[in-house]
């Protein structure tokens, strides 16, 4: 490894010390293919459009044998720093900053341009050691159209196909020779895995949170500001954020946290363009695996029928839901929004009856340190078990206090309810005919259960188990 090379590693984001890998490159050379390549899987968006890339995007690879932490980075452009390309420049100096290596990404078919030939030299005066990878070079003729790349004084450069995988595993064996003097991280336990101990979840595992919402409602700007940095690309145009970015952070508790941004999710008639539907795809699945979203509202605008629609996803998948009610420092009438915010969930969002709302201001911070204790106390509740006798006890009550109807003429007999799992809380109810109960009733249940065990604005899952009895059409 070169000498004076850096270790930089931020322990409030890396549950491991791991060696940061950064791939870097000016736009459309392949360094979000090259990402997915290394990783194993499809993380990152990848399009012919230039410029997919704006925010850094963080996963942890195996190279060469080594556990590193690669980051895809926004590509390399001569812009005003106040301009979008700019802002996405600074982003990819500042992964650059963290690296232990770079990896310097040239399109061999386009050939060098001034770009390459610019950044090229600004690489050379930074103390980071540096892999030069010639991209696109599939085929015969790839090898010899990265010689040209010798020009840039980074030494030898790796010919491969990132999207073919030719050359892949020389560049493995770079990366591990670069970072072998680097030092091995402890090895990582399977966050599924029972401890030692014998019993508990391995408190170590993050909790996976989604932070989703319209476009231009202040996502990355919250994310931002409950890390304390400029870790995202933000600014008044909407849209900038086109990916799902997760970062890993320890909140007030001490304890492990997954961040992900979402690009702004837009009413499905409104997306067209084939990036657009990428983006939202990434954000739907960046939903589907947390366990708590933050639905970030802009309050100016109020609740409309899209935040309501992205709630209703987060409750069909069974996640629990917090409404980050942001630019709350810009609301004249704070009384009069938080009225018809509260009018507008009760009546369309009242399978969610009680949704904790935390009124904030992301760009100033003023509010924000009250949204994840709230995260956190949804969470508990998400994943609150109640012991068998005391739901039975409340089961019966509310079965006595309100009986089921008559179906096809026939009385639908409850007899038992169990609670199989939480994450989220779900119950079993069990009786003759029990399959046939009506959609109001099931409804009367989960809101005589919210009430009771205090569990506001978390999905709560109802199953009626009939069973059959033989003799019952018989004289």
């Amino acid at each position: 490894m070169r000498a004076g090379a850096r270790i930089l590693v931020d322990i409030c984001y890396k549950p491991r010390m791991l060696p940061l890998v950064a791939i870097l490159g000016r736009p459309n050379v392949g360094k979000s293919t090259l990402f997915n390549r290394l990783v194993g899987r499809k993380i990152a968006i990848v399009d012919d459009t230039p410029g997919v890339t704006r925010d850094r995007k963080e996963a942890e690879a195996n190279i060469g044998g080594r556990s590193v932490r690669l980051v895809d980075t926004a590509g390399l452009e001569e812009a005003d720093p106040d301009t979008i390309p700019g802002r996405m420049r600074a982003s990819s100096e500042e992964a650059l900053r963290q690296a232990s290596l770079a990896i310097f990404v040239v399109d061999v078919r386009a050939g060098l341009t001034a770009s390459d030939r610019a950044f090229a030299k600004w690489l050379r005066r930074q103390k980071t050691p540096v892999l030069l990878v010639g991209n696109k070079a599939e085929g015969r003729g790839g090898g010899n159209l990265s010689l040209e790349l010798y020009e840039l004084g980074l030494g030898d450069p790796i010919p491969l196909s990132a999207e073919h995988g030719e050359g892949i595993s020389i560049l493995h064996a770079e990366v591990a020779q670069a970072l072998a003097d680097a030092p091995e991280p402890p090895p990582e336990r399977d966050p599924d895995e029972l401890n030692e101990e014998g019993g508990t979840w391995d408190p170590n595992r993050p909790l996976r949170i989604a932070i989703v919402g319209r476009p231009n409602a202040g996502k990355s700007t919250l994310l931002n500001a409950l890390l304390g940095e400029d870790r995202m690309i933000t600014g008044p145009e909407p849209g900038l954020t086109r990916d799902a970015v997760a970062v890993e952070w320890r909140d007030h508790t001490g304890g492990l946290v997954r961040l992900v941004d979402t690009a702004g999710m837009r009413k499905k008639a409104r997306v067209e363009q084939k990036l657009e539907v990428m983006s939202v795809g990434a954000s739907i699945a960046a939903l589907k695996e947390a366990e708590v979203c933050i639905l970030v509202v802009d309050a100016l605008l109020g609740m409309d029928e899209q935040d309501l629609r992205i709630a209703r996803l987060a409750e069909r998948e069974g996640r629990a839901v917090v409404i980050a009610l942001n630019k709350w420092d810009a609301v004249d009438d704070r009384a009069a929004v938080g009225r018809a915010v509260g009018d507008t969930l009760m009546a369309s969002l009242a399978q969610m009856r009680g949704i904790s709302v935390v009124p904030m201001s992301a760009a100033t911070g003023r509010g924000v340190e009250k949204l994840m204790p709230m995260v956190r106390h949804v969470y508990g509740l998400w994943n609150r078990r109640v012991p068998t006798g005391e739901l039975n006890r409340w089961f019966e009550h509310a079965r006595d206090k309100h009986p089921p109807p008559l179906v096809e003429g026939k009385r639908i007999k409850l007899r038992y309810a169990t609670m199989p799992k939480a994450r989220p809380p779900t119950i079993a109810v069990f009786g003759t005919r029990a399959e046939m109960m009506p959609e109001d009733w099931r409804r009367y249940l989960v809101n005589s259960f919210r009430e009771q065990f205090d569990m506001p604005g978390v999905p709560v899952r109802v199953n009626f188990r009939g069973s059959v009895n033989p003799y019952e059409d018989q004289d």
